[in-house]
């Protein structure tokens, strides 16, 4: 799903005007941007949270030229699902109807 089907999908749901919704999902990322740069956590209940992971200095490798490079420290953004938003999709097979077999 695009942004642009997102908003025309809440903006039938809701009658609100696709403008509208449009500027509060645009209001919405940037204030998960935000608070993510600033290294603050978003959650949101029966959802998920928008996490900063942080990952550790590691060696890699560049295979092309043979060589060992050092990957410095840094920070991710992550999005870990709630429980319930988990088990929904989980079992979202076993929550379609079936189609009748022939």
């Amino acid at each position: 799903m695009t942004k642009a089907e997102l908003v025309s999908n809440i903006s039938r749901r809701t009658g609100i005007e696709r403008g509208i919704v449009l500027v509060a999902l645009e209001a919405f990322m940037d204030e998960v941007k935000n608070n993510l740069e600033a290294g603050e956590d978003v959650h949101l209940r029966g959802f998920g949270s928008f996490l900063v992971k942080h990952r550790a200095q590691k060696t890699g490798r560049i295979l092309a030229k043979n060589t060992t490079i050092i990957i410095p420290a840094h920070d991710v953004p992550s999005f870990k699902p709630a429980d319930v938003f988990v088990e929904k999709v989980k079992n979202r097979s076993q929550n379609k109807p079936q189609p009748p077999q022939s």
